[in-house]
């Protein structure tokens, strides 16, 4: 069951004007890749937004490098999961799964071993401001054509609060995040994945620990 003030909460910074990119930009930049390379853990309850409109909400649980497990409440029957090589994407009702490439994902930007927001292989499209919020979007330097995230920081105190992926069909899923908790134990079974339908499947051993 959706809280109407979270889902109050993500409406809002939907919605939420923000103005023209200011002359500190790379200060934003530098301050937003400081606050990501900073987190190792984060657990989170989220609320998802799909292109069409229809919502979703459940828990997120991030460790880097490289991993992040999206467990979306009942009735929805779906697990994300990032595990260090692959964004796999698991249909329990329909027993289907699907691979990505974790490196060429952009969502992929958030569990970077060094997170460098415009360096070699991404560039910043733009950085907004709205009070308190910063704004920026990233792209894929050689390919802007796989998509792009925009990431929404608060500014007081820093954090991230929300990110929307615009992918290569011009779809936008937004997922914003709620009870943050930083720097916790994670179990790393939780980012393992074994697909029940595949004898031999792709490696999905993890990185790092």
């Amino acid at each position: 069951m959706f809280s109407k003030a979270k889902m109050a909460l993500a409406a809002a910074l939907l919605a939420i004007p923000f103005s023209a990119a200011q002359a500190d930009d790379k200060a934003d930049i530098a301050q937003a890749e400081d606050y990501l390379n900073t987190v190792q853990t984060l657990k989170a309850r989220f609320i998802q937004v799909a292109p069409s409109g229809e919502t979703a909400e459940g828990d997120l649980m991030l460790w880097r490098p490289g991993r992040m497990r999206l467990e979306y409440d009942p009735p929805a029957p779906i697990l994300v999961l990032a595990t260090g090589k692959f964004l796999v994407y698991f249909d329990k009702k329909l027993k289907q799964t699907s691979y990505m490439d974790l490196e060429t994902s952009i969502a992929g930007v958030l569990v970077r071993d060094r997170v460098r927001l415009d360096g070699d292989d991404l560039k910043v499209l733009k950085v907004a401001h709205a009070p308190d919020l910063v704004n920026i979007t990233v792209t894929h330097r050689k390919d802007p054509s796989q998509g792009q995230i925009t990431l929404v920081f608060t500014q007081h105190p820093f954090a991230l609060r929300q990110w929307q992926v615009l992918d290569a069909q011009n779809q936008a899923t937004t997922v914003s995040l709620f009870e943050p908790k930083l720097g916790i134990p994670l179990d790393p079974e939780l980012f393992k994945f074994r697909d029940p339908n595949a004898q031999v499947g792709p490696d999905l051993s993890t990185k790092g620990k």
